[in-house]
């Protein structure tokens, strides 16, 4: 158990750090291209990395559903913020993500034999809407709009996809290898993106500079191998309520990050707002782990997944 904390820890730390990553990679890299070339080579090297240990891909009997996973927590879940950060600030972009816990227990209470929804819970999660609703109310009042709310859309489109593919991951053989399921989940969402971008002309407007090419670099290793990795591994061990709070922990990290390196705007009221929302996640994660120490046995029927998904 403390290996799944572990890695979603590392979850929080890295994935609040792509967004920047993201942001400047976009400075000359195609969105739909981005996460093409992102994934599929990330797949890439994943299967040879597992290739070298001596592991087996899944069966292809599996391959049709971890495409669609791939599809769902790739493809919707990144491209969405990928294509949201064009218009939205990388630290706005994060916060909308954060809408993410909702989606998520939302989607997991309605499948069957789902986890349930305690009143404390419940709680925290109100407690970090509320300062979402803080951070992002007077921007779309200012600028909501045009390619603002398209980038909205696109962020609540992201979490949608994501949520849908994580409850579905739960729910797949527990025979599966981890990271080869993740591997093969890559290179589905690669291709997938990498012909969306083909169709919308975005090869021809494909640049690399040094910047953006350590952008690039960065999101493929750090972001797609290792943050991908440890969040297959959290998911797989951990309820998703918990494993939902990294989207919490985010926001903090990207709004920093977004502030210091990019100069994006950074206000006594976002300070606020982001203090609001970690008291919420504190509030759901205290409950959590109250909950697995004094009743560990109640938890939701049905066998654990082994295959998880991000990305």
């Amino acid at each position: 158990m403390t290996r799944a904390y572990l890695a979603w820890a590392a979850v929080c730390v890295i994935w609040g750090t792509t967004y920047l990553a993201i942001r400047v990679a976009l400075d000359t890299i195609p969105p739909f291209l981005m996460g093409g070339l992102r994934w599929t080579a990330a797949g890439s090297l994943l299967i040879a990395i597992l290739k070298l240990r001596g592991e087996r891909l899944p069966p292809r009997s599996a391959w049709a559903s971890l495409a669609a996973l791939g599809i769902l927590l790739i493809g919707f879940g990144n491209g969405g913020v990928v294509w949201a950060e064009q218009s939205v600030p990388s630290g706005l972009t994060s916060v909308l993500v954060s809408t993410t816990p909702f989606w998520m227990v939302g989607i997991e209470r309605l499948m069957p034999n789902g986890e349930s929804l305690t009143l404390r819970r419940f709680a925290g999660l109100v407690v970090g809407f509320c300062g979402i609703v803080l951070l992002v109310w007077p921007e779309i009042r200012v600028g909501g709009s045009g390619g603002f709310l398209v980038g909205l859309l696109a962020t609540q489109l992201a979490c949608v996809g994501w949520s849908v593919g994580s409850a579905y991951a739960r729910r797949r053989a527990r025979e599966e290898n981890v990271l080869a399921g993740v591997a093969v989940q890559m290179m589905a969402a690669g291709v997938c993106l990498c012909v969306i971008a083909l169709a919308s002309g975005e090869w021809a407007e494909l640049r690399f500079n040094a910047r953006t090419s350590a952008a690039f670099v960065y999101l493929l290793l750090v972001g797609s191998i290792v943050g991908f990795s440890a969040y297959a591994y959290a998911l797989k061990h951990l309820p998703i309520a918990t494993v939902s709070l990294y989207a919490y922990i985010n926001p903090a990290i990207a709004v920093l990050l977004g502030t210091v390196v990019l100069r994006e705007p950074f206000s006594a009221r976002i300070f606020v707002a982001c203090a609001v929302v970690l008291a919420g996640t504190a509030v759901v994660r205290t409950t959590e782990a109250k909950a697995n120490a004094n009743a560990p046995v109640i938890r939701r029927a049905g066998p654990r997944p082994a295959s998880p998904g991000r990305g």
